[in-house]
Order: structure tokens, then sequence, then C-alpha cells
């Protein structure tokens, strides 16, 4: 199982030497994938949750596929109804073929109703248009050369019975977002169900859950999986992988857009996180934070 890190790529400490020193701790500790969110316009509603300044995930990962070597790159998600299907073929095969195929593109429906008015964009019929832009997607890798996209993973998010639908349909993963370990089990019961309802392969397992470390135990009734002792943490991974999880990741993000101005607080978690479920690949003598 692979360990991923999404990183904020949004908030009042976020600019691009933050940024780098991000990807580069991400890397130096060993972690396999490095992701970032999706927002266009940072109307009112995404402002209460990711304030500005809030970099773009594709020229964001173009510029950080430049200053690493290994880890690969991805969205955690790209909100496919934002942009014409045809340019996220185009940009997504570019940036997969220029950082050496390492992009994974995670998607979803999207959920800030102000900013789908900005963008003109029907917010009732998100779930439609996501559908058919992957649909659109995929045909424009098969019938354009592939762009030099290669075998683009899409992970496909959403933690309702239709996005576990959509990833049976359209995508290679199913992408769930924090939740507790018994959410979790139930889930990839339902995520089978129907995958042998549709005679269809049954997606990998890619959740990307909480990140938080705390020096006492939290009660297990009461956690998301992810929070609590490095060991209760290294206890949800072991549990993760017995459901056959392919890859997760981990987000030390926790809601307080003042974090981002203090990422060591993060990196310190990542590196225990490292030294306890180790041993990660390809470690660095120095990560930013020493």
């Amino acid at each position: 199982m692979q360990l991923g890190v999404n990183v904020p790529n949004f908030g009042p400490g976020t600019d691009p030497g933050v940024l780098r020193d991000w990807a580069q701790t991400v890397e130096g500790l060993g972690f396999d994938l490095l992701m970032v969110s999706d927002h266009v316009a940072v109307t009112p509603d995404v402002a209460e949750q990711y304030p500005a300044p809030f970099y773009e995930p594709f020229t964001t990962l173009a510029w950080l596929a430049g200053v690493t070597r290994r880890v690969r790159l991805g969205t955690t998600v790209l909100i496919v109804p934002y942009r014409h299907p045809l340019l996220v073929a185009r940009m997504a095969a570019n940036l997969h073929q220029l950082s050496g195929r390492r992009l994974v593109l995670g998607v979803g429906v999207g959920w800030a109703r102000q900013e789908f008015e900005a963008l003109g964009v029907p917010f009732g019929q998100r779930g439609k248009l996501t559908d058919d832009h992957l649909a659109a997607i995929r045909t424009a890798w098969e019938d354009e050369g592939d762009y030099g996209a290669g075998r683009i993973p899409i992970w496909v998010g959403g933690n309702s019975d239709a996005g576990i639908e959509r990833a049976v349909r359209l995508g290679d993963a199913w992408h769930p977002l924090r939740r507790t370990l018994p959410w979790m089990r139930a889930a990839t019961d339902r995520l089978r169900a129907v995958a042998v309802e549709r005679q269809l392969p049954v997606p990998a397992l890619v959740p990307r859950i909480a990140l938080r470390v705390t020096q006492a135990p939290l009660p297990d009734a009461e956690r998301l999986a992810g929070e609590g002792s490095i060991d209760q943490i290294a206890v949800d991974l072991d549990h993760l992988r017995a459901l056959g999880a392919d890859t997760v990741v981990l987000d030390p993000f926790n809601g307080d857009p003042g974090e981002t101005a203090h990422p060591q607080a993060a990196w310190r978690m990542l590196a225990t996180v490292a030294e306890r479920v180790g041993p990660l690949t390809h470690h660095l003598t120095e990560t930013p934070w020493q």
C-alpha cells in the first residue's frame, strides 16, 4: 500500500516557496504521492473554508513537477464540470507527459453553489455533466493519439452512493474522503456490490483520510480514520490495507486556514508517520523544517 499527502494549495500562508517546500518535504520523507485541491472562483462559500490565494491545480502541479523527481502528482479532487472536457484532457495529458508520467487525476462533482454560478455552470446538472465530461476525456485520450496521456488513472471522489456508482462506471479507483473506519468498511462492501450488480471490475480503494496526531489516544467511536495517537493511526493504516486499499492519502489540513502559515507542524506529523510505518523509500538527509 502506498501513502500520499494532500498539500494545501490555498490560504494566507501559501506561496510558491511554501509549495516547493511542501513538495520537497513530502518527497524527502518518502511518500509516494502529492495531491492538491481545486477551486477556480474563490466565491464566499469557497473562501469560508479555503481562502485566497488559491493556486489552480494544473499550474501548481506543473510547478511542483519541476522541483521534484519521483513523487507522483495528483488532484483531490478536480471539479470536472468547471472546465471543458477537451481542455482537461489536453492539460492532464501534457502534465502527465512533461512530469515523466506521474499524474493521478482525482475527480469530483463539486459542492460550492456560488462558484458554479460564477462560472456559469448549472449546479443542478453537475452529476450528469461530470459523467458526460469523464466519458469525453477518455474518448479524447483514445481517439487523438492520447495527447501523450499514456494511462492516467482516474480516481472518482464522492462519499455518496452516486459517487460509488460513478467510480464503478467511469473510474479506475474510488476516492472517499475523511470518514471513520466503520463507515469505510460498510462503503467498501457497497462498492463491491455495485460492481457485481453492474458486472464491472471493482475499482481500487484509494481513500483520503485525516491526519491529526495526538499525544493521548482518542475514543475510537468519536474519531476519523487518521486521527489519534500514532499507534492508532498505524492501526488505521493496517485496517485500510486489509480492506484492500491501494493507496491512502493523508490530509494534515484540519480546517483552520491559519494552519497554512505554520506548515512545520504538519511536516512533523508526516515525519512521525513516516518513522512509525516505514521504511518509506528515497529519504533525503534534510527537509525544510529541520
